[in-house]
């Protein structure tokens, strides 16, 4: 809950500053409203729809879009992977679920719990789903 709090404070912040600080150059006063307008939309996105993926004993539900929800079973889904990136000085984990089709990307923020060991929940839980094809 703190993260869109955080995202909406910073849209307020960008609107207060922009016209602080615009000196009545449109040019500033629109980015600054543009960089406001992106972190509400951000922010909005995040109280609307908290739970980007869910897990039932068919499969898993994934959000699709702004506030969209697809849901995907066990047999569509080909690989559940944690990709691990170094990036500025720090490591970036981010779950990833290929259904052949499409990629489904979450990062921690997404799930509010490490990447791997989400990604171990699913695996046991897709073996548990399709016994005849066991998570590489």
């Amino acid at each position: 809950m703190a993260l869109p709090v955080l995202k909406l404070t910073g849209a307020a912040l960008f609107l207060a500053l922009g016209a602080l600080l615009s000196d009545g150059d449109p040019v500033r006063l629109a980015l600054a409203v543009a960089a406001a307008t992106g972190l509400l939309g951000w922010g909005l996105r995040d109280l609307v729809v908290p739970v980007r993926l869910s897990v039932d004993p068919t499969g898993v539900t994934v959000v699709s879009g702004f506030a969209g929800r697809r849901h995907i079973s066990w047999a569509e889904i080909e690989q559940i992977t944690v990709d691990t990136r170094p990036r500025l000085g720090l490591r970036t984990e981010t779950l990833e679920i290929d259904t052949r089709t499409s990629l489904h990307l979450f990062t921690r923020y997404d799930l509010g719990a490490p990447p791997d060991e989400v990604a171990a929940v699913l695996r046991t839980a897709w073996s548990t789903g399709q016994p005849g094809n066991p998570p590489p």
